[in-house]
């Protein structure tokens, strides 16, 4: 996706995040990464022992606290029985700017982003069952985590993100994988039914829904709106 960041009008796709009040019962932690250095997510805890996880993938801002509003979100509705981690893949870096965001995602190193993913991964263990999430930078991770995590991983949901169009990489993915996309035109009605027929051809399960790019920007627009209109109520 970095490669649309400088083209006319994508960053009008991306309302900036609104502040938000978060108080979440989760916590930072840190883990290594084989490339010397560390990572680092925001991890709740399964309240008793699990080898059940969730990946959350964040959108190109960062993970910021909508991001992990949302991990503490996905926690509760999975009854507390997984362990749910919203991993930082921009190694400490958040904005609400969009250009800024476009400057994060066109510098990230694919190589690093592996490694925070395997990092994440062995910090889970090797019992673990794995499943992916996320969003627009995060929805493409949320595939691509998918194949990484091999034959732990145990399904992938894909919020508009840039699908592997690799089809022999496809042919070794281990679950399903649901997709949420918009009719835009980077991510575009063509590249979603090349996902569905490669992975048709890869033999793999895919179910997916394109909705109208004004019901997902009326959507932001309105979230953003409205969280903008009660932030003045409470100042």
């Amino acid at each position: 996706m970095a490669q649309f960041v400088n083209a006319p009008g994508f960053a009008s796709f991306h309302p900036s995040p609104i502040q938000i009040d978060f108080d979440g019962q989760g916590e930072m932690i840190n883990f290594p990464t084989a490339d010397g250095n560390t990572a680092q997510g925001y991890l709740i805890k399964a309240n008793a022992y699990s080898e059940q996880w969730l990946f959350v993938y964040q959108e190109w801002w960062g993970l910021n606290d909508q991001i992990k509003q949302q991990a503490e979100k996905f926690h509760e509705d999975l009854g507390g029985k997984v362990n749910v981690i919203a991993l930082d893949m921009h190694d400490g870096k958040v904005t609400s700017n969009p250009q800024e965001a476009g400057q994060f995602m066109q510098s990230a190193k694919e190589e690093r982003l592996e490694l925070i993913v395997e990092g994440a991964r062995k910090l889970a263990g090797n019992d673990a069952k794995i499943a992916n999430v996320g969003w627009c930078f995060g929805g493409a991770w949320s595939l691509k985590s998918a194949l990484l995590n091999g034959e732990q991983n145990m399904g992938s949901v894909m919020y508009y993100g840039m699908p592997v169009r690799d089809l022999e990489k496809l042919k070794t993915l281990n679950s399903d994988v649901l997709g949420l996309f918009a009719t835009e035109q980077y991510i575009s009605k063509e590249i979603i039914e090349e996902f569905a027929t490669n992975m048709d051809k890869a033999g793999k399960k895919l179910t997916y829904k394109i909705f109208p790019l004004f019901t997902v920007l009326l959507i932001q627009t309105t979230q953003s709106m409205i969280g903008k209109q009660l932030k003045r109520l409470t100042i």
